[in-house]
């Protein structure tokens, strides 16, 4: 990506999900740091010169207090959770997808009787064993640096018709996100606006589902993506 000039010029370069090739300008998140507009999907992204180093994320992540015992966080994950169990049953074989240093909806999962493995780059580093009927992405397609290979690969995980749930919040208007307090997590860096995952449909082969929360996504895997690959 070739950048000029300081935060509020333009560069040239590709949006990370769409990888359409546009000429970006920085716009104001709560922050200082620099977040770029994709015209063609609606990503927002951080500038890559923004990013925390891997072990500053990890001293971030440590400091969530996730566990089954914390009622709050299960009532969080119950938002996705919920509407997901009505499409699983005990037949099925699930990933908790970045799943973080306190695996905790797994354990939510398995109080169905239904088997769900914990993968987290930095703290489950497990072999993956695809295919998979389900998948959960809680709260982690904000940190994707590269949004198109990490929904690639989940794409590929996933049997046919599987499914993928989803948990992030979505920006909805450019005056509303420089004030948005989701910006002030400096762990987050790829911010979905609801028009993203028309593209990520249409791109990758899914189906989205209806949910009564606009922070759940629910995609599920066609038959036959785009490419004719299942």
């Amino acid at each position: 990506m070739e950048r000029t000039g300081q935060r509020g010029e333009r560069f040239e370069g590709a949006c990370p999900l769409c990888r359409a090739e546009q000429v970006f300008v920085a716009i104001p998140g709560a922050d200082a740091r620099r977040y770029y507009h994709c015209d063609a999907c609606s990503l927002i992204f951080v500038d890559p010169r923004d990013y925390l180093s891997p072990q500053d994320q990890i001293a971030r992540y440590r400091t969530h207090q996730n566990s089954i015992e914390n009622a709050g966080y299960v009532a969080f994950l119950r938002r996705i959770v919920d509407p997901m169990l009505t499409h699983l049953d005990a037949s099925m074989r699930g990933l908790d997808f970045g799943c973080g240093p306190g695996p905790t909806l797994s354990l939510l999962v398995e109080q169905q009787g239904i088997a769900c493995a914990n993968y987290d780059p930095y703290f489950a580093p497990i072999e993956l064993q695809p295919p998979y009927d389900f998948i959960f992405a809680t709260e982690c397609f904000e940190h994707f640096t590269a949004p198109a290979d990490d929904i690639s690969r989940l794409q590929a995980l996933l049997r046919c018709g599987g499914l993928l749930g989803i948990m992030t919040e979505q920006w909805t208007d450019l005056e509303s996100f420089r004030r948005w307090y989701y910006t002030r997590d400096a762990t987050h860096v790829s911010f979905f606006h609801a028009r993203s995952f028309d593209h990520v449909c249409a791109t990758y082969g899914f189906e989205q589902l209806p949910t009564e929360d606009n922070r759940a996504v629910i995609l599920r895997k066609l038959e036959l993506t785009p490419s004719g690959r299942g």
